[in-house]
């Protein structure tokens, strides 16, 4: 594998999970990594909750936005190093074929745009989502990816996805 790496997130809304990744990778993988998230139904506005996690991690936010996942199937995209959804729903959609067959795994995080209750709950969901990909995305970057083969590699990937297993909030 090459030296400088382009990673999209997706989820089914790109609201939350996947926007925190993109975030998260953009500001820890640089300047070797570049991260992009999108969405087979994107809301089209990114979760105030998640933009707070990532102010309090002092992470920058300001060019996140919610999109679609047909924009990076566009001529003139970025090539696709690694594609990981973040979402169940989106982990049972068809995906798009990415050119350049990407590297892909399951990463699956409870949504807590789901989550309903209290102020404090939602907080907490949207929290624990953010350190459950901070958690992983850290693992991620910290692979030795010119030296392991593609079996490896996914093997490594599949693995990183069943880190810190998400608690569920019904």
């Amino acid at each position: 594998m090459q030296g400088r790496y382009n990673v999209l997130f997706l989820c089914t809304g790109n609201s939350a999970r996947s926007i925190m990744a993109e975030a998260v990778l953009n500001f820890k993988g640089r300047p070797n990594f570049t991260g992009h998230s999108a969405g087979s139904h994107p809301s089209g506005k990114v979760r105030p909750e998640a933009l707070r996690q990532l102010e309090m991690a002092h992470i920058p936010t300001h060019r996140l936005r919610s999109k679609a996942w047909d924009e990076f199937s566009l001529p003139g995209s970025p090539k696709l190093d690694f594609v990981f959804t973040v979402c169940d729903n989106a982990a049972k959609e068809v995906c798009p074929i990415w050119p350049g067959q990407p590297m892909t795994a399951q990463w699956g995080v409870p949504d807590p745009a789901a989550v309903h209750g209290s102020e404090a709950e939602v907080e907490r969901a949207f929290r624990e989502a953010f350190f459950i990909l901070d958690r992983r995305i850290s693992l991620f970057l910290c692979l030795p990816l010119k030296t392991l083969d593609s079996l490896g590699l996914k093997r490594e990937l599949d693995s990183i996805g069943q880190t810190m297993t998400p608690v569920n909030h019904e």
